[in-house]
């Protein structure tokens, strides 16, 4: 190819990138993984060269998910919250979404969710809620507890005896 010409042709183009990503010592291969290679090379290259992006929008149709249980028996018990992918219980969905690549917010969206679905169960929650605050977060610095648990009331003061009522 001259420097002069934009005679763009997409199979060259994704050969000589192809080629030169095998030049590389860094990369690390198969031979069964280069055909997979210069075909996705030559996708992209050709939506470039071409410059129309909508030629690969139809290779990948919106795919409909159907959950493993409704969202109100997700939610049905205080211990544990049912994931809608698998259909078995968690604590907590964070861990659980990353590990199928997921974030909460696509896992709300998927699955049509509203936007204050939670991802902790409630009693997990509360438990994390109680031992944060029982170790001191969420004070200012130099606050102490205002309110302590096993406190008592003092009682009243006791009336002294005095010499005239123990005479009486």
């Amino acid at each position: 190819m001259s420097d002069t010409t934009l005679d763009l042709n997409p199979v060259e183009l994704a050969t000589e990138l192809t080629i030169a990503w095998l030049a590389n010592p860094n990369t690390r291969t198969n031979a069964d993984d280069v055909p997979a290679f210069l075909n996705k090379m030559y996708e992209t290259v050709s939506v470039l060269v071409g410059g129309n992006a909508a030629t690969a929008e139809p290779e990948a149709p919106a795919q409909e998910y159907t959950p493993a249980v409704t969202a109100r028996k997700s939610l049905a018990s205080p211990v544990h919250i049912i994931s809608m992918i698998d259909g078995k219980p968690y604590k907590t969905l964070r861990r659980h979404l990353a590990t199928n690549g997921m974030t909460p917010v696509e896992y709300r969206e998927r699955y049509g969710l509203k936007a204050d679905y939670p991802m902790v169960a409630p009693t997990y929650s509360e438990a994390r809620r109680t031992m944060a605050k029982s170790i001191g977060l969420g004070r200012k610095p130099g606050q102490t507890n205002a309110v302590k648990a096993d406190a008592k009331p003092t009682p009243p003061p006791r009336k002294r005896k005095t010499e005239d009522t123990a005479a009486d």
